[in-house]
């Protein structure tokens, strides 16, 4: 289980892999007014030091934010759309080829696929910014207050403070519902604080989908039941730090077919909302 903090931040390292002897003037490239730009880039990343051999779908996330980051350093991420297609393994770095599909003044578009050796685990689309001026408003439930440090809890993959009223591992029958707050210790690189934010939103969403069903609890995977995610979406609506109180509020308003889905926001201690997140797993009942 990852429980340290620094080898979180360390896998958010990652090495330009990018063939030697292929600079801008080799590699395709899109222009934006008289400056050509490299449109392709390759990054490699290590994985988290995990007691089973799965890749943790949250690690995928953090890592293709960490690399449209490196690969648009003069943006922020916007949105982030990604498919799970295969099982990855924790024994072999993940190889991060990111190609620019457009390059503006305001935005960028990127597609990156994360593979092993010859076979493709995931792809990513993902959507960079330039911040503009402009009205902000919002429209949530209120926040609630900040639980005290007798509601800590420990969850597994997040090494972090944790606090909750909820219990995803409780099998009583509940609402679909969950909040938790987290704080992370500080980065020494901002940059790492949405990639961060992007690793935290994978973990609990089948948990909330599972409770009004009697009997199971999220720590029922993989003898009660068998989940994998197949899609995640995540936006950035303002600039965010994990470094102070987050409330994740989610929910799920469907388990159907094999499949759950669920939707959640990040909004800080003083009611801001910095982003949502919707992610779609399939889940199997053990016969």
């Amino acid at each position: 289980m990852a429980t340290d903090w620094r080898e979180l931040i360390s896998v958010l390292d990652l090495r330009d892999c990018t063939p030697i002897g292929v600079g801008a003037s080799d590699r395709s490239s899109a222009t934006t007014g008289a400056t050509s730009v490299p449109t392709a880039s390759c990054y490699r990343g290590t994985n988290l030091s995990l007691p089973y051999r799965r890749l943790f779908g949250g690690q995928l996330l953090a890592q293709f934010v960490a690399a449209a980051g490196v690969a648009s350093p003069e943006k922020t991420i916007r949105s982030i759309h990604a498919n799970f297609l295969r099982e990855g393994m924790v024994d072999e770095d993940v190889t991060y080829e990111v190609d620019h599909r457009h390059r503006g003044r305001s935005f960028d578009t990127l597609q990156i696929s994360a593979t092993q050796t010859d076979r493709l685990i995931a792809v990513a689309t993902v959507a960079m910014h330039v911040a503009d001026e402009g009205p902000d408003i919002q429209t949530i439930d209120p926040v609630p207050d900040l639980p005290g440090a007798e509601d800590e809890i420990t969850v597994g993959l997040l090494p972090w403070e944790i606090r909750s009223l909820d219990d995803l591992d409780d099998p009583a029958s509940a609402a679909p519902h969950h909040e938790m707050w987290m704080r992370t210790p500080p980065a020494d690189d901002d940059r790492a604080y949405p990639c961060v934010a992007a690793y935290a939103t994978d973990l609990t969403v089948i948990g909330t989908a599972l409770r009004p069903l009697d009997g199971f609890s999220q720590g029922g995977n993989g003898t009660a039941f068998h989940s994998a995610v197949t899609s995640h979406t995540m936006w950035f609506h303002r600039p965010v730090r994990t470094d102070q109180w987050l409330l994740i509020r989610q929910d799920s308003p469907i388990i159907a077919g094999g499949r759950c889905y669920g939707r959640g926001d990040i909004i800080t201690e003083s009611g801001s909302l910095v982003a949502s997140f919707a992610q779609e797993a399939v889940v199997r009942m053990a016969s």
